[in-house]
């Protein structure tokens, strides 16, 4: 039986008498595609937030590579193998995606990654940068300051950043959230592009870019899982139809 990558046991979050997540135990899988959804207010970003350590839980464990990691700093988890995006970008606005790239690349490297350093000479990072700007259709606007960028640019922008790092696991918090329906295909594509060996979680609202991306879902319901299975499974469950997809289900 395959080991999760990534597990949490009977995870809890409370805001003083506010229970945001109750006992969630999960497992995600070495390269999966799997979803988190739920209803506004569900705890999705609360729970996303534990995984990669913004947030201390109240109670619980996390796992990543079965070694505990539930009070390591956000940073460490990064080291080992743990990425996240977020559904605000945060992205250094006067920087071009090649210096943003560089950073992210070289810090992974120990080829210094300070601000604004140039990385020109280095041929492992700029290599790199380059293949990263080809995966996620950047290099159009590789020079160009993220804040002159299309907002679905700046999103490839912060996916390629997060893949820069290699992680074992990838966390997208709404990846697709505010960017224009036009653009959206472009989310989706690099979504479903990316590496088979990262084990992706995606929590996002859009259910069509949810059941064309996950082969597993997770639906969260006021802080506690409601219900796991395929996305098959969970597109046909009456519970789910009746707290979030609705009585007609995802045609």
């Amino acid at each position: 039986m395959t080991s999760p990558v990534l597990e949490t046991r009977q995870l809890q979050k409370h805001f003083g008498g506010i229970h945001v997540t109750k006992d969630v135990s999960f497992e995600l899988l070495p390269g999966a595609r799997h979803a988190l959804i739920g209803p506004n207010g569900a705890g999705k970003t609360t729970f996303v937030n534990q995984l990669s350590g913004v947030l201390q839980p109240s109670g619980g464990q996390i796992l990543l590579d079965g070694e505990d990691i539930t009070r390591l700093r956000p940073d460490l988890r990064v080291r080992r193998g743990l990425s996240r995006t977020f559904q605000i970008n945060q992205l250094f606005r006067d920087l071009t995606p090649r210096e943003t790239l560089g950073i992210a690349v070289a810090q992974r490297l120990g080829a210094g990654g300070r601000m604004f350093t140039s990385f020109s000479g280095n041929r492992a990072v700029t290599s790199e940068v380059d293949a990263l700007a080809q995966a996620f259709g950047l290099t159009d606007v590789l020079e160009i300051a993220t804040s002159s960028m299309a907002y679905g640019k700046q999103r490839l922008l912060e996916l390629a950043v997060a893949l820069a790092a290699k992680p074992k696991v990838l966390l997208l918090d709404e990846p697709a959230a505010g960017v224009p329906e036009a653009e959206r295909q472009d989310i989706l594509a690099a979504v479903k592009a990316l590496p088979n060996d990262v084990a992706v979680l995606l929590i996002e609202h859009d259910m069509d870019l949810v059941f064309a991306f996950a082969e597993r879902i997770s639906v969260l319901v006021e802080g506690a899982l409601l219900v796991d299975g395929t996305a098959a499974e969970i597109a046909a469950d009456p519970r789910v139809k009746a707290v979030y997809l609705g009585e007609g289900g995802h045609g």
